[in-house]
């Protein structure tokens, strides 16, 4: 082999070896949670903006953003899904609903204290939201799953019908606690977008 073939084989190894390792590094990197700046929202989905977060809703799944003159006063932004003239989806924001909430575990506890007596809940997590860097601790939060039964009220599915809920709790970069809720009848939404609702959220 001659001086030269040699060289060349030595520079590919070189080049071969430093290319897996920023793959590598790409590939942690990627599974480290939620990263800066703003978060994936899927092909598809439409995006609720409020002074505190953005967060997706499945507009393909019939998902359709409410007008502020007809949400409660109690939510910062609303998506509904309308079946009928029935309520079988709903995506909510609500910013500073509780007050003496300085932290993720605060405001988890707070929204939780409110998911009802009808729930069961099956799952708390903590996540790591997207965000600007500079957004540091409030990217923290809370993620809880439940069950509950419709109530029947206010055009929501017959009482007794099965629901499932997923809702994500924590304060934003400014100390504002804030919730957000995607409620829907049970089997409706499948695991995998209860996954891509909560990862995307952008808190600010």
């Amino acid at each position: 082999m001659s001086a030269r073939t040699r060289t060349v084989r030595n520079a590919l190894r070189r080049m071969t070896a430093a290319t897996g390792a920023v793959a590598g590094a790409a590939v942690l990197l990627t599974g480290c949670g939620g990263g800066a700046g703003k978060a994936s929202v899927p092909e598809g989905w439409g995006t609720l903006e409020t002074g505190s977060l953005s967060v997706g809703y499945p507009r393909n799944e019939g998902y359709a953003e409410q007008p502020a003159a007809e949400r409660a006063k109690a939510n910062a932004a609303v998506a509904l899904k309308e079946e009928d003239g029935i309520r079988t989806g709903m995506v909510s924001v609500q910013l500073d609903f509780a007050t003496g909430v300085h932290d993720p575990a605060g405001a988890a506890a707070a929204a939780g204290a409110g998911i009802g007596l009808n729930s069961t809940r099956r799952e708390t997590d903590d996540v790591r939201l997207a965000g600007p860097d500079d957004a540091g601790e409030a990217r923290e939060a809370r993620r809880i799953d439940y069950d509950f039964t419709a109530d029947g009220q206010e055009d929501t599915p017959n009482r007794g019908t099965p629901m499932t809920g997923v809702l994500v709790a924590g304060v934003d970069s400014k100390g504002v606690p804030f919730v957000v809720r995607l409620n829907a009848v049970k089997d409706a939404v499948d695991a995998e977008d209860l996954d891509a609702f909560v990862g995307s959220i952008t808190v600010k």
